[in-house]
């Protein structure tokens, strides 16, 4: 107490080390309830993070699978059977590259003649199998990979090589690439090629998987190719898909727009949209009713704190302390509980999804948002379920308080 003029004592102002360890004091004096209430918000904070959490890994999954699906494919090509046919510009590709939410542009082009396994086969005889001049960038455009061998390299695609599709592969009856590395070798027209790899299997293309592909710059130097693509594979950002795909047919083909056709975007697009949205609206009503639990526990804890320490509370007021004081202890105490709680459950909910994510073999996702959101709400919480009663104990006059003991 320090004097007052008039000759009275007016209460010391606190300050905030003060207000802490007057915050911490019932928590110090009853800590196992303490910990018990602030166990009771931590399942809560816990709670909403795994609920969080572990369906956003799963929706990361999903995602990855979608898009795998070829949710940001599109693919450019022209009527087929046109006479005369109806040839995509040379320079086609590199327009449509330009557009700018295209991530990657590549081409195939059919040469219209026959793989054949030697050369004493049927020369009509191609196995229903596509003989396809390649561009070196398509393996990622179309999402293909290596079973087996080598892709085309700069130099590889000038000479006479070929990579097999999956079913190419098997109809030549090429399922290995040999050990010696000398390569099994195609008849194209009448040139012999060398296998230099066979792809996996491409869900995405299937007419890849029944190709033989060749170099682009070979195609053009040995068997006589134009140089006009007959498909474009274009990967997009998946938000402007639909604006790229109304201007490729102007952008490619600026002269006959009207004979470019467009495939329309993946159905999984609009399923891993309709995924996202459904996943977002369930976890705000998860995450607003853990929080409303542990909120509910922690003014509990406190009405109940302050009912037991009348006697504290009117010594305090007897010795001085004004009304905003007691208010302070007790609002102070309550937020420093719920903090506790909300610390300890941010880190039970993060190992919890961390844990089951890798049991399942999905990708790890931290909701950083709503790890800081279960922090801030905490002391919110906190807050609010101190308020009333905070308020309680500072309406307790000294003899009201005194009267319990």
């Amino acid at each position: 107490m320090t004097p007052a003029r008039g000759g009275g004592v007016r209460p010391t102002r606190l300050t905030p080390g003060d207000v802490l360890r007057l915050g911490v004091l019932g928590l110090r004096v009853r800590p196992l309830r303490a910990a018990l209430s602030a166990l009771g918000i931590s399942i809560g904070i816990a709670t909403m993070l795994a609920v969080i959490g572990i369906p956003a890994s799963s929706q990361a999954a999903l995602m990855r699978e979608l898009s795998a699906l070829g949710t940001n494919v599109l693919q450019v090509t022209v009527p087929p059977n046109e006479d005369p046919p109806v040839l995509l510009p040379k320079e086609s590709v590199g327009m449509a590259q330009r557009i700018g939410p295209v991530t990657v542009a590549s081409a195939v082009a059919n040469t219209h003649l026959v793989a054949r396994r030697s050369d004493r086969t049927d020369p009509r005889d191609g196995l229903g199998l596509s003989v396809l001049a390649s561009r070196i960038d398509l393996l990622p455009a179309v999402n293909a990979g290596m079973a087996q061998g080598n892709w085309f390299t700069s130099a590889t695609a000038h000479f006479p090589t070929v990579v097999l599709g999956s079913v190419a592969a098997t109809r030549l009856g090429f399922t290995e690439m040999p050990l010696d590395g000398r390569g099994h070798q195609v008849m194209i027209g009448d040139q012999w090629f060398t296998v230099i790899g066979i792809l996996a299997t491409t869900p995405l293309s299937p007419e890849i998987d029944r190709a033989v592909l060749v170099g682009w710059e070979a195609a053009e130097k040995v068997l006589r190719f134009d140089g006009h693509p007959t498909v474009i594979y274009l990967q997009v950002h998946e938000p402007a898909i639909e604006a790229v795909r109304a201007v490729l047919p102007a952008t490619v083909y600026p002269e006959r727009p009207g004979d470019v056709l467009v495939t329309r975007p993946s159905e999984a697009l609009a399923a891993k949209r309709a995924t996202a949205n459904s996943f977002s609206a369930l976890f705000l009503g998860l995450a607003a009713t853990a929080l409303l639990v542990g909120g509910i526990g922690v003014a509990n804890t406190m009405v109940i704190s302050v009912l037991e320490r009348r006697s504290e509370i009117g010594l305090r007021r007897a010795l001085g302390a004004n009304r905003g004081q007691i208010r302070v202890q007790f609002l102070t105490e309550s937020v420093v509980l719920a903090g506790l709680g909300g610390v300890l459950g941010t880190v039970l909910g993060l190992a919890a999804t961390a844990a089951w994510a890798v049991w399942h073999g999905w990708p790890v996702v931290v909701p950083v948002a709503a790890t800081a959101t279960g922090l801030g709400g905490a002391g919110l919480v906190g807050m609010l379920a101190g308020l009333y009663p905070s308020m309680r104990a500072a309406r307790l006059t000294p003899v009201e308080a005194l009267a319990t003991v």
